[in-house]
């Protein structure tokens, strides 16, 4: 399903971009007309009983009613700060804020104060419950914003040229396979900006990336980096179209179905020039058999007696060691 502009102004969704039901919403959901459910003359809002308090008490509990509305809930100074950095360090405008939410009485936090966007007051109550937390002291801010424009749903009648669109530079995409985790999906997430790498694909079986435990985990990632979710046919697209080395992360074991390097400066240096998609699956069941048929695996050399790491850790072995060579320091 193709959304167009008669349901989102082209400078949030622009033509050709897909939302479609995925794995992050498995229920059918639509696109219907976005509108802002407060009316402009209010300032403040008290009860937690107000339905655009309803509203986005619902953007923050349920992925159908986030993607069905295109926004999502913000928690926190930090992420919000440091979706604002990214945009001005940007040309192109891929995040939309509807409104700022502000602690009754708080001053504006620093590095919020000089962008031109709508304050709504709030009380503490209200804060309690969209944030999601007991105490209110550490949460100062919460932006309702649209899901970023670099965030594609692809259903399988997108069209090869398409997967152009999907990122700026292909040279480093991060797959993730069945991540369920949100907050080591969100983790990987932060790695792979801090890292500098191009995006990240998510493929059937992973959790959302705008759920509130991976936003929170990913520091505002989920709206920087960009993000497709898609199906094997898509990512082999992508392989296929920038002719890019496929290699898994893998923990070695003596059961040697298939041969396991382990990954070291040498391999590093031998991919610097190589278009690059590294796929990490989830702890419990580790990569599935497309994955594990499809690419080249790859062990993390461990002193210690342990069969494998944490996969958010692991995967920020992998990000460092495997980033573009102009970027490593």
């Amino acid at each position: 399903m193709q959304c167009s502009n008669t349901y989102w102004a082209s400078s949030v969704h622009p033509p050709g971009r897909f939302f479609t039901q995925s794995s992050h919403h498995n229920e059918d959901t639509s696109c219907p007309v976005v509108t802002l459910p407060l009316p402009s003359h209010v300032k403040s809002i008290t009860s937690p009983s107000n339905p655009f308090v309803k509203h986005c008490f619902k953007l923050r509990h349920s992925s159908s009613y986030r993607y069905s509305h295109g926004s999502a809930l913000v928690v926190g100074t930090t992420p919000i700060r440091e979706i604002y950095k990214f945009q001005q360090s940007t040309q192109e405008r891929t995040v939309e804020t509807d409104c700022l939410l502000i602690l009754d009485k708080a001053e504006i936090p620093e590095g919020l104060d000089d962008f031109s966007v709508r304050l709504v007051r709030v009380s503490s109550m209200v804060m309690k419950k969209l944030s999601g937390l007991q105490s209110t002291e550490s949460v100062e801010a919460i932006a309702l914003m649209r899901i970023p424009t670099s965030f594609f749903s692809v259903n399988d009648d997108t069209y090869e040229k398409d997967c152009r669109r999907w990122f700026q530079s292909p040279h480093r995409i991060l797959v993730l396979d069945r991540i369920q985790d949100p907050g080591n999906l969100g983790t990987l997430l932060r790695s792979a900006m801090a890292f500098r790498w191009g995006g990240v694909f998510l493929l059937s079986g992973c959790c959302d990336p705008f759920n509130e435990k991976a936003l929170r985990a990913s520091r505002g990632a989920s709206f920087q980096l960009p993000i497709v979710s898609g199906s094997w046919i898509h990512l082999e697209t992508l392989k296929n179209e920038f002719q890019m080395k496929m290699i898994a992360g893998h923990p070695d074991s003596n059961q040697k179905r298939k041969p396991v390097s382990p990954l070291s400066q040498g391999l590093a240096d031998s991919l610097a020039d190589v278009p690059l998609c590294l796929v990490l699956g989830s702890e419990g069941s580790g990569l599935s058999e497309k994955s594990w048929q499809l690419c080249e695996l790859v062990s993390i050399p461990m002193a210690g007696e342990f069969e494998s790491l944490n996969v958010s850790v692991a995967g920020g072995i992998f990000l460092y060691m495997l980033q573009p060579q102009n970027r490593r320091v």
